[in-house]
């Protein structure tokens, strides 16, 4: 075969896509989606087509269930960050990797809810449709999801200042405090 006389920078490197090599993308993409898989969807429940990872699975062993579930999270933000997401897109997926955590510390509820949140499946779905290109509708859309935290910070705080209140109403109910 006779050797070409010119040779196309594309085919020897191919196009880069926000300053990173397709190929590199792929490769962190497919670690995203094997974290996501094991962490989120890992086995089928029988007689139904609900999937449970391990992230509520360990969150049934308080304290270090959630840390082992949420470093595998964290993994999935790190692969976020070196494909450039936006720094809001990064705060959501914090957020949702944050909310899966505090449903991990309610007793036994929590891992049920952690079963349907899927956290890390959120995440790597920001992740992919980032890198596919469709930024600006990832971008209204957690806008609308800072505006709904906010006003789930402010019934926190009303709900943690509500039961400060009843704290100390029954402290002195039961004559403990004057």
């Amino acid at each position: 075969m006779p050797a070409p006389d010119r040779i196309q920078i594309d085919e020897v490197l191919p196009p880069r896509v926000a300053g990173r090599p397709p190929a590199k993308l792929a490769q962190e993409s497919e670690i995203a989606r094997f974290l996501a898989k094991w962490l989120d969807n890992w086995l089928r429940i029988p007689g139904t087509n609900f999937k449970i990872g391990l992230d509520p699975i360990l969150a049934l062993f308080p304290g270090v269930g959630s840390t082992v579930a949420s470093g595998g999270g964290l993994i999935i933000l790190a692969e976020a960050i070196r494909s450039g997401i936006s720094v809001p897109v990064l705060i959501r997926m914090g957020g949702n990797m944050l909310l899966n955590t505090l449903f991990d510390f309610l007793p036994i509820g929590g891992p049920v809810v952690s079963a349907f949140f899927k956290s890390n499946m959120r995440n790597l779905r920001l992740l992919q449709d980032w890198q596919a290109g469709h930024q600006q509708t990832i971008r209204r859309s957690t806008t609308r999801l800072f505006i709904m935290l906010g006003v789930l910070m402010i019934f926190l705080v009303a709900m943690l200042f509500g039961l400060f209140a009843f704290y100390v109403w029954l402290l002195k109910a039961t004559g403990l405090v004057k």
